[in-house]
């Protein structure tokens, strides 16, 4: 059945599961690319998909660990991708020591190593569905419930409490390192607590929008807002903006046209990316014409 605007809206009012979908879709979009931004700038682009795919792994553990031990101890295989995601932050630091002067190597071994992990655990599992790995990979935004929205909201607050207390600090780390170090800024520590935050945003973000577009969330809106943002302030903002504009059309399209909400809001943000690739384009090409 296809939804009118007027039937969507009546739905988001009486419908409890779309409403917490939105309300954790709205944070994501205000989350993600406020530590994207933070993670582009550091240019640690690929420790994104590198954490994803290892949470990943801690799920599928989870699962694995709460079929066996059932009739023991209740295990939520979210917190299990949390515990692995914080850990393989500090799996990269380790490596890098190994590799320092190939550090992008460090990424590459943690991805590899939560993909065979997550592989074998799901073939392991008795009686895991195809429906939920695929949500895994995908995300299933439409299953969170009113624990998962309060989650969703305690993490986006504190993660804005952090930013708030830090933000220079943040901001000299990203823009130069050497002078947060000279100005008594414990670079390695703060650095440590940015990637462990960004390790704990990827878990927890998981189940509602996948794996496998983690990144568009955390890096595109960023890549757009980047090309037209004067500061990093207004990166910031431009980035939190576009992110906002294509979950909320990502949703009313999905449900308009019955598609999976995750990857409808992904393209959304390919698209506009695409458009400010072209405005950029233009508005160099005017430039050039004015001054000849």
């Amino acid at each position: 059945m296809i939804l009118t605007a007027p039937s969507f809206i009546e739905s988001l009012i009486n419908f409890e599961p779309l409403r917490y979908a939105l309300i954790a879709g709205i944070c994501i979009g205000f989350i993600a690319p406020l530590t994207g931004s933070v993670v582009i700038i550091r240019r640690l682009s690929f420790i994104a998909d590198t954490l994803s795919h290892f949470s990943l792994a801690g799920v599928t553990v989870g699962i694995f660990l709460s079929k066996l031990l059932s009739h023991v101890i209740n295990i939520n295989p979210i917190y299990m991708g949390v515990l692995f995601s914080i850990g393989g932050t500090f799996i990269i630091e380790l490596l890098r020591g190994f590799y320092k002067n190939y550090k992008e190597l460090s990424m590459t071994i943690l991805l590899s190593m939560g993909v065979a992990l997550s592989g074998l655990f799901i073939a392991l599992t008795p009686g895991i569905s195809t429906s939920y790995t695929t949500g895994l990979l995908f995300g299933s935004i439409m299953s969170v419930d009113k624990n998962d929205v309060l989650v969703t909201l305690i993490t986006s607050a504190l993660i804005l409490i952090f930013t708030a207390i830090f933000y220079k600090q943040i901001v000299s780390l990203c823009f130069d390192e050497t002078h947060a170090r000279i100005s008594g800024i414990n670079v390695r520590l703060l650095q440590l607590a940015i990637t462990v935050i960004l390790a704990v945003v990827i878990s927890v973000f998981l189940e509602l929008v996948g794996v496998l577009l983690i990144s568009a969330l955390l890096i595109v809106p960023v890549s757009a807002s980047i090309l037209i943002g004067n500061s990093f302030r207004q990166t910031i903002t431009t980035a939190i903006v576009f992110s906002e504009i294509s979950i909320i059309t990502g949703f009313y399209i999905s449900f308009k046209l019955v598609l999976p909400i995750g990857s409808t809001v992904a393209l959304l943000n390919i698209l506009i990316l695409a458009g400010v690739m072209l405005f950029v384009r233009i508005r160099k090409r005017y430039v050039k014409k004015s001054e000849t």
